[in-house]
C-alpha cells in the first residue's frame, strides 16, 4: 500500500515507518519541513511537505489533498494532535481518497476534553482524583479553592486555539493558596475551563489499545521507569509489564463508550494510598513510546492498517514482559536536569529518588532487555539526525 504518515519529527512516525516499511509497503513521510526524524529512515520511500497546520489550518488541509492525489496514497495515518483533530473534524474532505483509521471528532473532542472525561469517568464507576473545575478566571476570586496541597492545575486540553494561533498548554502545581490563586489569574481566557485535582503519588500506568468500531483489538501496558521532567512528563525509560487488572477494565469502559476506532492510550496514576489506579487522561493517538509495543510483540501500525482493510482480528493480548526502550538523548536531558537542578525546583514528589541516585541509575549501562527507541543500527540514520538536532538546541 501507499502509505502517508504525518509529523515526521515525532518518535511514533518514526516507529510507524520501520514497522510497516519492513512489511514492504510506501511510506511517504511528512512534515512542515523536508528534512525530519523519520523521513532520514531507510524505510522512508519519499519524504514530502504540508504547511505548518498551527499557523494554517486550511492550508494545511488543502495541501494534505494534493498530496493524496498526487501519490495516490490508499491510507493516511496522521501522527499527533496537530494533524489528528483538523483531519478527522473535515474526514469527509479525504474519505474519496483514501482511508484514515480514525474515531470521529466527536469521540476525539471528548476524550481530550478532561472536564468531559471526569464526567464520564465518574458515571462509569471509574476512579479520578479528587477534582474542581474553574470555568473562568472571576471564579479564582469568588469560589472557595481552599484545597488539599500541592494541587495539580491542569488545563481540560492540551492545546487551545487562539486569535493568535494554537497555544501549548501544561500541567502546572501550587503548593499554597496564594500561589494557586496567582497562577490562575496569569493563565490566558482560552485555556479555561481549568481543572484543579489532588496530587497523587504513585507509579504512573499506561495502557495502550487498538480499537476496531468500538471492540478492543489489541492491548499492551508498560511502567514510567523514568520521565523527563522527572516530576510528571514524557517517559524516556519504560517497560512492557502485565495490563493491571482494575486500569484494564476502566480503560474498556471508557473506550467502549466513546466507541473507539483506531488506537488510544488511556493513562493512570496508581494511588499509593488506596492502590487503586486513578484515571489521568486519554490520548486518541499514537504515543511517543509506540517503538517499545512493537519491540515487544504488538506491533499497532500493522494492526491500523488491518482494521483500515476491514480485516476481522482475533483479540490479543499477549507479549513479552520486561523488555526496555530507552529515549537516549530524553535521558540525556533528565540527567543534566539533575545535575544542574534542585530537588524544589525540578518539583519532585515524595519518596522520589535523590538527584544522586537518580544520576547513577542513569548512568548505569548494565540493563539487561533494554533497547534503544531511536538507535538501530539496521537503521542508524534517523539517530544521527536526532543527535545533530540536540547539539544545535
Amino acid at each position: 500500500m501507499n502509505i502517508l504518515v504525518t509529523d515526521g519529527n515525532s518518535r511514533a512516525t518514526l516507529a510507524i515507518t520501520r514497522s510497516l516499511g519492513k512489511k514492504g509497503h510506501r511510506l511517504f513521510v511528512s512534515a512542515p519541513t523536508a528534512s525530519s526524524l523519520a523521513a532520514c529512515s531507510r524505510y522512508c520511500y519519499q519524504a514530502l511537505v504540508y504547511p505548518d497546520p498551527t499557523v494554517d489550518r486550511s492550508a494545511f488541509l488543502q495541501s494534505m489533498q494534493q498530496l493524496l492525489y498526487e501519490h495516490d496514497i490508499d491510507l493516511l495515518i496522521p501522527v499527533t494532535d496537530v494533524c489528528v483533530l483538523p483531519i478527522a473534524e473535515h474526514k469527509e474532505l479525504f474519505e474519496n481518497i483514501c482511508r484514515i483509521p480514525l474515531p470521529s471528532f466527536a469521540a476525539l473532542k471528548k476524550a481530550a476534553d478532561k472536564s468531559y472525561l471526569l464526567q464520564c469517568a465518574e458515571d462509569l464507576g471509574v476512579a479520578t482524583p479528587f477534582s474542581i473545575s474553574i470555568n473562568n478566571c472571576d471564579e479564582v476570586h469568588s469560589r472557595n479553592l481552599d484545597l488539599e496541597l500541592p494541587v495539580v492545575i491542569k488545563p481540560s486540553r492540551s492545546r487551545v486555539q487562539t486569535e493568535d494561533g494554537w497555544v501549548l498548554t501544561n500541567i502546572d502545581y501550587a503548593h499554597s493558596n496564594e500561589e494557586l490563586r496567582e497562577k490562575l489569574v496569569r493563565l490566558p481566557k482560552a485555556v479555561y475551563p481549568v481543572l484543579l485535582q489532588e496530587r497523587i503519588s504513585g507509579p504512573g500506568i499506561g495502557h495502550f489499545y487498538c480499537f476496531r468500531k468500538g471492540e478492543p483489538v489489541a492491548s499492551f501496558a508498560h511502567r514510567r521507569l523514568r520521565e523527563k521532567p522527572p516530576s510528571g512528563g514524557v517517559s524516556v525509560l519504560r517497560e512492557s509489564v502485565s495490563l493491571h487488572p482494575q486500569a484494564h477494565e476502566f480503560s474498556l469502559k471508557l473506550l467502549r463508550k466513546l466507541n473507539w476506532h483506531g488506537v488510544a492510550m488511556v493513562e493512570f496514576k496508581l494511588d499509593k494510598a488506596d492502590q487503586i489506579p486513578k484515571l489521568m487522561e486519554i490520548n486518541g493517538r499514537f504515543w511517543g513510546s509506540l517503538q517499545l509495543a512493537i519491540d515487544a510483540g504488538v506491533d499497532f501500525p500493522d494492526l491500523l492498517v488491518r482494521i483500515a482493510n476491514d480485516e476481522e482480528i482475533a483479540y490479543r493480548e499477549d507479549y513479552k514482559l520486561g523488555i526496555r526502550s530507552r529515549w537516549l538523548w530524553g535521558d540525556v536531558d533528565l540527567l543534566l536536569m539533575h545535575m544542574f537542578k534542585s530537588r524544589t525546583s525540578l518539583k519532585l514528589p515524595e519518596g522520589h529518588d535523590s538527584c544522586l541516585v537518580s544520576i547513577i541509575k542513569i548512568l548505569n549501562p548494565f540493563v539487561r532487555k533494554q533497547r534503544f527507541e531511536v538507535l538501530r543500527l539496521i537503521d542508524p540514520k534517523p539517530w544521527l539526525h536526532e543527535s545533530i538536532q540536540w547539539f544545535r538546541d
